[in-house]
């Protein structure tokens, strides 16, 4: 007598189709001549850490609105914020949105911040502040990136990548 929602097991049947992931966030579906963009386009698009990522990591989206409080993150290739996360976390790569905010301890191979982070973060490779990134609290990193307008405040220091024989601070200004 009870029926099955379409919501159950649709994940199931998606994944049976190349088709079904859903294209980055790099733009809308054509280029700025026109005409649509491959996926392979697209991947030449993408920034270098997105890029990074196999195609079959697995990711966490928190979207716009959402707010997710008191957990820990683990064995997450990709974690998005675009709404609110207060956690720890260690991951491979991480992405704030401009209306997305982190608070909480990471440990991350690549991040890029484009809105706020707050707390712990470690940052193995490489750390990218964009314009309208805002990071304050306890830092490290191994390469770093800030675009002008981009915010970092906090104790700050340089070394967090594993294995590496770096002996300067690698400092960037984006214009």
């Amino acid at each position: 007598m009870a029926t099955q929602s379409p919501f159950f097991g649709k994940r199931d049947r998606e994944a049976d189709s190349p088709v079904s992931r859903p294209a980055p966030l790099v733009g809308s579906g054509t280029n700025l001549s026109g005409s649509p963009v491959t996926p392979s386009a697209l991947t030449a698009q993408q920034p270098a850490s997105a890029a990074a990522v196999k195609e079959g990591g697995s990711k966490l989206t928190v979207g716009p609105n959402i707010k997710l409080k008191g957990v820990e993150i683990t064995d997450c290739d990709t974690l998005v914020v675009e709404g609110l996360v207060e956690a720890t976390m260690d991951s491979r790569v991480m992405q704030i949105a401009e209306q997305g905010a982190f608070k909480g301890s990471a440990e991350i191979d690549i991040a890029e911040i484009r809105g706020l982070f707050d707390g712990s973060l470690t940052v193995r490779e490489k750390l990218v502040i964009h314009s309208t990134g805002k990071v304050t609290g306890k830092i490290r990193y191994g390469k770093i990136v800030i675009e002008e307008g981009g915010q970092l405040s906090g104790e700050i220091s340089f070394g967090a990548s594993t294995g590496s024989s770096a002996s300067k601070p690698a400092l960037q200004a984006a214009a």
